[in-house]
């Protein structure tokens, strides 16, 4: 499979690191196996942002999981994508529902959860969970099964 027959603008070309949120750098591409229902999972153990309040840094490993459906998501973007946060300014459950929504506007998938593994900061760490499910289907249960039923893992 060649991907870069899918007009993709980040993989294979030269990398420009924003420091800014920028949404529009994620890209999709279609899924080769729609049919199956298969995890893929993407660890983002550098991932940083700004304190609103204070400016300053926080640091956390992400952790997206998600089942899709028609499109996927782009590794390279994402990374971009994820890099964006660098000075942006938001609490941690916020971050980790902006990512979740802005992968659910970009792929439609079947399923999709993201996870912060925030350091700790003044001797507490908060790790927000967020999912969603595919409204009127299975999958819409499975997230609220997930997350009646969640544990760190």
């Amino acid at each position: 499979m060649n991907r870069k027959d899918e007009n993709l603008k980040s993989l294979g070309n030269k990398t420009e690191y924003r420091t800014d949120y920028m949404p529009e750098v994620l890209e999709a591409f279609e899924n080769q196996h729609p049919d199956n229902d298969y995890w893929v999972e993407f660890l983002c153990p550098e991932f940083t942002s700004l304190c609103p309040i204070t400016g300053q840094p926080d640091f956390a490993e992400i952790r997206i999981r998600y089942i899709p459906d028609r499109k996927m998501v782009e590794s390279k973007s994402l990374k971009l994508y994820l890099v964006s946060f660098r000075n942006h300014g938001d609490f941690h459950e916020d971050c980790v529902n902006i990512i979740m929504k802005d992968l659910v506007r970009l792929m439609e998938p079947r399923y999709i959860e993201v996870v912060g593994l925030f350091a700790p900061r003044g001797g507490i760490a908060i790790h927000p969970y967020v999912n969603y499910g595919a409204p009127g289907t299975k999958y819409e249960e499975l997230a609220r099964h997930r997350m009646m039923n969640y544990k760190l893992s």
